[in-house]
């Protein structure tokens, strides 16, 4: 006879985020490593993966909607990042014709109005255990994206600090999947 195990919202929602966190880490890791081999010119490639990360980050906010929506969690702000994110990939397909410095500043509006976004999301979902590395994550986003901002004015302006940045986001993905395991573990 087959049982049906019946899971409540407060196991099965860190399950789906932890999932989705490893895979915004494993997403940024390889994005990253990519961007960072072509970040001293713009080139065809290089926009392609400038235009692509904000599209996987509005892809991720939906799955995330999806799932808090099903275990009853907060998704105001998500739709906020969704909308950010996709006006990002937008901005950064018409930037990236322009050079490197008017992508570091379109970057650089986005990494400051998502880290704040996320900052909203880490905040609202504290509960669940393991956002504090995306509160630290979200404040570090703000920072970044005021110096990407800053260094567009600059001479020899690189891609290179988006790679970093990206890189850094997906440790702190990392960080926050693992927590969630082991606050799901102790629950």
């Amino acid at each position: 006879m087959d049982t049906l195990v019946a899971t409540t919202p407060a196991t099965d929602a860190p399950a789906a985020l932890r999932r989705l966190y490893f895979l915004r880490f494993a997403f940024a890791a390889v994005w990253a490593s990519l961007l960072f081999a072509t970040a001293d010119e713009l080139t065809a490639p290089s926009a392609v993966l400038l235009v692509i990360y904000p599209l996987f980050d509005v892809a991720c906010a939906v799955v995330d909607v999806r799932s808090a929506r099903a275990h009853g969690g907060p998704v105001r702000h998500l739709y906020l990042n969704i909308v950010l994110s996709a006006l990002t990939g937008v901005g950064l397909a018409v930037a990236a014709t322009s050079g490197i410095p008017t992508v570091l500043r379109v970057w650089g509006v986005w990494a400051v109005t998502a880290g704040l976004v996320q900052l909203l999301v880490g905040a609202a979902r504290r509960r669940l255990g393991g956002q504090w590395a995306m509160i630290a994550s979200g404040g570090i986003s703000t920072l970044a994206g005021a110096s990407f901002f800053a260094q567009a004015g600059k001479e020899g302006a690189s891609l290179s600090g988006l790679a970093g940045y990206a890189f850094l986001g997906g440790v702190f993905f990392l960080v926050s999947a693992l927590r969630l395991g082991r606050a799901s573990k102790g629950a």
